[in-house]
């Protein structure tokens, strides 16, 4: 399991290689969504924040062993999307690191829009064991990620991720991927994101400051530790006065050997 933090990590906003499909993959750059830094601006200051956030992460599983992580929030608009799949490219980048992001929001889903992805087949798919694993396996358009995506839309998210074939895809995937990133739905609203945190190795949670209600954040921090979850900090957003455009000292772009 992952090392329990004491102290939240803040951060600012934010195909398998071999088998040839990633090669394959063309992306709209205008299309995916703008706040996926590690796609849009790969060597920018926010990207470098999310990579901080990797770097902990992976300093947490000094065994290396592979691991689910549940990306969450209180409630609706924190960012919690944004910083899964921003999340899961930084992890992609790292040398042999095999990543799967899994839209397990089945109420909202949003990672196939945000990156530009017609929908298929995915998760729902696979718990209601209408189609293997590997069906639902696709590039993201990113290099080394690979996504499951919602799947068909069902009328009872809750019972259908309370199947015992989450734990059973949960192994399968590990089999496979050094990390599985987990877009879950907000912790308040319903009771999936308890689900889920109570059967991965961590979760992570979304704070969006000035905007998150501390009661809510709280609350949802609780409701996921009642639930078992391993609650392993905060991913706090749009932080001011913390990037470059605020502060140019924060700003070191590479430049050419034959500048002064």
């Amino acid at each position: 399991m992952f090392r329990r933090k004491d102290q939240p990590e803040t951060a600012a906003p934010a195909g398998v290689p071999g088998d040839g499909l990633d090669e394959m993959i063309v992306v709209v750059e205008q299309a995916v969504n703008p706040y996926l830094v590690l796609f849009h601006e790969p060597a920018g200051y926010r990207a470098e924040q999310v990579r901080a956030l990797r770097n902990r992460l992976v300093a947490m599983n000094p065994d290396g062993e592979p691991k689910t992580l549940v990306v969450t929030s209180a409630v609706r608009g924190e960012g919690k999307t944004v910083a899964a799949i921003n999340l899961a490219m930084a992890l992609a980048e790292l040398e042999r690191q095999q990543v799967v992001l899994v839209d397990a929001d089945l109420r909202r889903p949003s990672c196939e829009r945000y990156l530009n992805l017609n929908p298929d087949i995915g998760l729902s798919d696979v718990l209601l064991g209408r189609a293997a694993v590997d069906r639902a396996l696709r590039p993201a358009g990113h290099r080394g990620l690979m996504l499951i995506g919602p799947g068909t839309r069902v009328d009872n998210p809750a019972e259908v991720l309370g199947s015992t074939r989450l734990d059973e895809l949960f192994r399968r995937l590990k089999e496979r991927f050094q990390y599985v990133v987990i877009d879950s739905p907000p912790a308040l609203p319903s009771t999936d994101a308890g689900v889920l945190s109570a059967r991965a190795d961590g979760t992570l949670v979304v704070v969006r400051l000035e905007k998150s209600l501390k009661k809510q954040s709280r609350d949802a921090l609780r409701l996921l530790q009642d639930m078992g979850g391993n609650v392993m900090g905060a991913f706090v957003t749009e932080l001011r006065g913390v990037d470059p455009e605020s502060d140019p000292r924060l700003a070191y772009e590479a430049r050419d050997r034959d500048e002064d």
